[in-house]
């Protein structure tokens, strides 16, 4: 039997190279790739698009765009990993434990758009507590949030490891996207079934791989809520889930300090509840290049190979 074409369109990216790094070795699929020399030729970019059965795009937006209008007329299934399409009616949010049956609908889509990384934990952890009622979805909330440098590209990733440089960054810490219009927010907003756009912080820190995602919030804030309910609800919605975990209250409770590094490397992502006189803080431990990129087109990829075989 042939085996499926796989074409990651942006292959020498840091989310390209490790899908990549993911896919090679596989004897199930065969890796299409752009010769080095044609790497700047559109017809050859098309062809390939148009000769995979999956195409994974990590590119930025406007490519991303190119491309789905490249195979508009052909039969490749995308995986985008831009922001283009996060919130596209027509492409299927590629978060698999969005909704029970979810990773179903994905592997039945011709057209995925892969979560961002900050966006897959606020989602995790804002999505059950919106669609069980305990969180009103008029609630205003703030999300909190540190990276490894890896999530901003080879630019910063240079900036950040490269101290020769002039625009080299010697901080240990830094935050950004200071006028609180992060690309991420219009996906948390959607699918964290929000009716008004939370307040997001983002901040990169001196680790390569690697992510923490907070949403605090005051008991008071909820409907009938309290620690233990909030947990439930997490524990109900991924319950049975492979790539995400719900830490026990008990677990959290006797974490003194969380490291960001924690999943580095994983695929996975834990979710935690702490909590303490009438407040919570809903936190997501993930790896921003594996649950929070690579890693998740992947597994859309693996749902999606699944259907077609």
């Amino acid at each position: 039997m042939t085996k499926p074409k796989i074409y990651v369109d942006g292959e020498h990216g840091t989310t390209g190279l490790q899908i990549l790094d993911r896919l090679n070795g596989r004897e199930d699929i065969q890796l299409l790739s752009m010769p080095h020399e044609d790497r700047r030729n559109p017809d050859v970019r098309k062809a390939l698009l148009n000769e995979a059965d999956f195409a994974v795009l990590c590119l930025p937006d406007d490519a991303s765009r190119e491309a789905a209008v490249m195979v508009a007329d052909g039969d490749t299934r995308l995986i985008d990993a831009s922001t283009a399409h996060r919130t596209d009616p027509n492409w299927t949010f590629g978060f698999k434990e969005l909704n029970p049956g979810h990773d179903q609908v994905i592997a039945a889509s011709r057209f995925v758009s892969n979560p961002g990384c900050y966006s897959t934990g606020a989602i995790a952890l804002i999505r059950p507590l919106t669609k069980s009622g305990l969180l009103s979805k008029d609630a205003l909330i703030t999300i909190n949030a540190v990276s490894g440098y890896t999530g901003g590209g080879k630019g910063l990733i240079a900036q950040m490891e490269d101290d020769t440089r002039e625009d080299a960054i010697s901080a240990p810490h830094f935050i950004y996207a200071l006028g609180l219009t992060h690309k991420h927010v219009p996906e948390i907003t959607t699918y964290g079934m929000l009716t008004h756009a939370p307040i997001f912080t983002p901040s990169v820190g001196r680790f390569p791989q690697g992510m923490i995602v907070q949403v605090p919030l005051h008991i008071a804030s909820l409907n009938n809520g309290s620690k233990e309910a909030v947990h439930a609800a997490l524990a109900a919605h991924y319950e049975g889930s492979d790539h995400v975990r719900v830490a026990s209250l008990e677990e959290s409770a006797g974490i003194v300090r969380l490291d960001a590094t924690t999943l580095a490397d994983q695929d996975t992502m834990d979710l935690h509840v702490f909590g303490h006189d009438g407040q919570v803080n809903l936190v997501a431990v993930l790896d921003n290049l594996g649950k929070g990129a690579s890693g998740a087109c992947v597994q859309a990829l693996d749902l999606m190979l699944a259907a077609k075989a």
